[in-house]
Order: C-alpha cells, then sequence, then structure tokens
C-alpha cells in the first residue's frame, strides 16, 4: 500500500524508477534488519515510536492526496516518493524479518531467498496499487488507513504499552480500527479546514 501510494502521481517512468529504488532499498534494509532483529526486539518503546510513524504517514498521505485530488499540489516528487517508501518499509519491515527469519530456521540461503521473493511481491503489488488509485481515488482512504491501522497494532504490541494497557485479539483490532479511523478523519477535516 505505502509503495502504491507513495509513487502513484508520478508519470509512469518516474513510478517505475521510485519502486525499483524503493524496493531496491527495502531488500538491503530488510537483509540488514535481519542481522539485528532479535536486538531489536529486546528495545522496548521502539515499536510505539514506529507504530506512531506510520500514524504520521497515513495521515500525511491521506492529506497529500485530498490536496491532489482538489488540485491544491503538484505532483510527488521521485525522492520524495522513494523516502516515504524506504520510511514506513523500515518501520514496518521488522514483523516481516521476523517471519522470514523463522521459516528459514537459521539456513541463511533460504533467509535471502525468502527476503528477496517477498520484496519482489511487494514492487509488483506496489506497481498494482499505484495503478488502481490513479484509477479509483478513494482507494487513498483505504490505503491510509491500512497504514494508520499498522501503526496503531504496532503501538499495541509495544512492551512499554503492553504492559500498561494489556489488550489482545478483539480488543486490540477495534482499538486499532478506531484509532485509524481517527487518523482518517482529522487529516480529512484538516485539510478541509485548510
Amino acid at each position: 500500500m505505502v509503495i502504491g501510494m507513495a509513487a502513484h502521481r508520478l508519470e509512469p517512468r518516474q513510478r517505475r524508477v521510485a519502486i525499483f529504488i524503493g524496493g531496491a532499498g527495502a531488500i538491503v534494509l530488510r537483509v540488514t534488519l535481519t542481522a539485528v532483529a532479535a536486538l531489536l526486539l529486546t528495545i522496548q518503546g521502539l515499536q510505539l515510536i514506529g507504530g506512531l510513524l506510520l500514524l504520521w504517514i497515513g495521515y500525511k498521505m491521506l492529506k497529500q492526496e485530498e490536496e491532489s485530488h482538489d488540485g491544491v499540489k503538484e505532483a510527488a516528487t521521485l525522492m520524495g516518493a522513494v523516502s516515504t517508501i524506504l520510511v514506513a518499509d523500515f518501520i514496518m519491515s521488522l514483523d516481516n524479518v521476523l517471519g522470514v527469519a523463522g521459516a528459514s530456521e537459521g539456513n541463511v540461503s533460504l533467509l535471502i531467498f525468502g527476503l528477496i521473493f517477498s520484496m519482489a511481491i511487494l514492487m509488483f503489488m506496489g506497481s498494482l496499487v499505484a495503478e488502481w488509485i490513479n484509477k479509483v481515488w478513494w482507494l487513498a482512504y483505504v490505503g491510509a488507513g491500512v497504514i494508520a491501522w499498522t501503526g496503531a497494532a504496532m503501538i499495541f504490541e509495544d512492551g512499554l504499552v503492553r504492559s500498561r494497557v494489556p489488550m489482545k485479539g478483539v480488543a486490540l483490532h477495534a482499538v486499532a480500527i478506531a484509532i485509524a479511523l481517527a487518523t482518517l478523519a482529522l487529516a480529512h477535516f484538516q485539510h478541509r479546514r485548510n
């Protein structure tokens, strides 16, 4: 979703370049994160910060979409799209890295194959989502909502938050959905107010 939303306003050639550079950078980030994943998981507050950043990215992307849809803002830049892809992918990579690392059971070749294969899927789907958002503008709300929901869920999965506000299952998803909807509403009304 992030890749598609970040790149869809670019002209087709720049869109392909942004998805390729962002995807290649994301592969490097994931391989690097795999090496330090165990250490990162012990740092309480990291998922909280990442979740808050994802809420901000979801808010920012929807606000930009609405401004663009209303003709207020110029098309996104290549570097802006690439940096958005890399920042969001860095924040969300931890779960993917841990899943691939667990499935590889210590086999480095299998681990690298899994990371590269997952990124190939992400780049392909990023292109597809970008095309869909260009054709059906309201999908930007869905994309921003997914990003915000992921951020909200990350916040409640962090050790610092979980020890103070223990939530699991349906309650966690309900609160994450409420936070995502509030983020979307805030971006929408902030744009309308401006």
